[in-house]
């Protein structure tokens, strides 16, 4: 019989609140549960959201985090981490190297609880260099490196940047984000164009991007070139889905054939009856938006930033593109609009990808193993 075990998972933002890491932790935290493992989700508490429910079977426990940054930042570590000395867990799963992990690090060197940390994002804006930005960052990541029991990254640029600091290999640790394949799975052609019908798109050629409308997103790129596009494909369709500090300009800057969704909570049928999935990030970690999108069958064009070189291979299971390469970007949306076949085969590879490697339930066995080494190490 397994042993049940207690995992703390600290996250600054959780549900409804909901980003990437947000809905990876809500997609393996019930998995994690079905494993014996007992899952408390410790977060911020913004607005009027109530300082504690339970979701989906798992427990969120909200935090006060009042103040500006600095002051916020230290009153969630203090709550934090005296919920946890009240009733400690067997592991402490810190996302993100920022005081998520600070809080789990202090719980460790006072009681002796073992810390996984997921490292979000890589690159220019990633964990790593927004850590050595700030007052004291080289010395919290020297702690990191010495108190951590193991990183968890996404990407082989995160592995890199780890190793680049100096963690040893035998505490990096590889586990991408997952993916349903069961609910995100491709439609034949007849599904397919009444699951369109039904959610009131057009027949024409649709590219879709989902994500967050942020300045790193780069959408208003993909908005400029929509009109050079439409000359090509006049009757194709940009739809937009999701919300952030960017949708009013981009709003502003769209013209014809350019759809907003707004935020959608499920996107699998928009992504089932998508032609195309547009991705034109400048950073990135691992995109959930893109993991579902393959798992769809959709053909993918992607910037070649964080995990996607690690997911897509150029002309085989989606489109690499540099980042900031407006022309790029267009040329990749035009050939393969213009190219049904084409489409068809990466989209083929794309889901064959995610089924071989990056099903949620190996995610949540994976995870169950390695928090299982920390308390029984060889």
């Amino acid at each position: 019989m397994t042993t049940r075990l207690r995992v703390d998972m600290i996250i600054l933002e959780y549900h409804p609140i909901v980003g990437g890491a947000q809905r990876q932790l809500a997609m393996v935290a019930p998995l994690l549960q079905a494993r014996g493992v007992d899952v408390r989700i410790l977060t911020r508490r913004y607005d009027d959201l109530p300082s504690f429910e339970v979701i989906d079977g798992v427990p969120v426990h909200r935090l006060p985090a009042p103040g500006p940054k600095l002051t916020a930042a230290s009153a969630f570590t203090l709550a934090a981490y005296a919920a946890i000395r009240r009733s400690p867990p067997d592991v402490i799963h810190a996302y993100s190297l920022f005081s998520p992990l600070s809080t789990a690090v202090w719980a460790k060197k006072r009681l002796g609880i073992p810390v996984v940390a997921k490292v979000l994002r890589g690159g220019l804006l990633g964990d790593i260099a927004r850590m050595r930005q700030k007052p004291l960052g080289t010395r919290r990541l020297a702690s990191y490196r010495r108190q951590v029991d193991g990183f968890l990254t996404i990407s082989q640029e995160i592995d890199a940047e780890l190793a680049g600091i100096g963690v040893p290999a035998d505490r990096r640790f590889f586990i991408p984000n997952g993916v349903d394949l069961t609910r995100f799975r491709p439609l034949d052609a007849v599904a397919k164009a009444a699951k369109r019908r039904e959610l009131g798109l057009p027949d024409g050629p649709l590219a879709l991007f989902t994500g967050r409308l942020a300045a790193e997103k780069r959408v208003d790129q993909l908005v400029a070139l929509w009109p050079s596009v439409r000359q090509q494909f006049p009757t194709a369709v940009l739809l937009l889905l999701g919300d952030g500090p960017e949708a009013a300009a981009l709003k502003a800057q769209a013209g014809a054939g350019v759809l907003f969704g707004g935020r959608v909570d499920d996107v699998t049928s928009y992504l089932q009856t998508a032609d195309l999935f547009v991705l034109p990030s400048a950073t990135e970690g691992l995109s959930n938006s893109l993991l579902e999108a393959m798992a769809a069958g959709v053909a993918c064009v992607v910037t070649a930033v964080g995990g996607a070189p690690d997911v897509v291979a150029h002309g085989r299971s989606g489109w690499l593109i540099p980042p900031d390469s407006t022309a790029d970007l267009e040329t990749a949306v035009r050939h393969l609009l213009g190219d049904e076949a084409a489409r068809a085969a990466l989209g083929r590879q794309a889901r064959q990808k995610m089924a071989a490697e990056f099903g949620l339930e190996s995610v949540a066995d994976t995870l169950r193993a390695l928090y299982d080494s920390l308390l029984r190490p060889e």
